[in-house]
């Protein structure tokens, strides 16, 4: 079966606005293109897709990033997406658009071959982390306090603790730190 693994961004004070400068360099991008090494099918809410797509698709056609950015966005145009909305009118590219129940669509993807299915975004993965369905998690602290904005997992409803196992950690050149936990 599919894992289904959920990376993000997250200032020190557990803040993922992406609005706030979480600063970061290269290595953030280079981080994120060798964790989607594994991944080839990407899950988002509406919010989260708009806020990726058209952006980096456009990156990836204009290669004008850095070296490490335009990878990013060359592997991630790549991979195949799945955007739960029932607001969107379409979805552009290699993305597909799905109405119907994340959860039940989720475990019918998971059974399917293929490699990692990447979640991304914070009110979807949330729904799914309270339904037992995220199998790993990639948290990336940047070494930044914001002192505002909406933190990680604020509204998340559990029935009971989530108990994580820490499954690696180091610190990149730009002194982010990756958490990787398994459920």
């Amino acid at each position: 079966m599919r894992k289904v693994i959920y990376g993000i961004n997250l200032t020190a004070d557990g803040c993922y606005d992406h609005t706030k400068n979480f600063g970061g360099g290269d290595d953030v991008h280079e981080y994120f293109t060798d964790l989607m090494q594994d991944v080839d099918l990407i899950i988002y809410g509406r919010k989260t897709y708009e806020l990726m797509v058209p952006y980096w698709p456009d990156l990836a056609k204009a290669q004008s990033g850095s070296i490490a950015t335009n990878r990013f966005a060359t592997t991630f145009d790549a991979i195949d997406k799945v955007v739960f909305s029932k607001s969107l009118e379409k979805v552009n590219g290699n993305a597909k658009l799905i109405r119907s129940n994340p959860a039940e669509e989720l475990l019918k993807l998971k059974k399917e071959p293929g490699k990692n299915i990447s979640i991304g975004g914070v009110d979807l993965p949330s729904q799914l982390v309270a339904l037992g369905l995220v199998d790993e998690f990639y948290f990336l602290v940047h070494p930044t306090i914001v002192g505002a904005g909406r933190r990680l997992f604020d509204d998340l409803q559990l029935s009971q603790s989530l108990n994580l196992k820490l499954a690696g950690s180091r610190v990149l050149n730009s002194g982010c730190v990756e958490l990787h936990y398994l459920k």
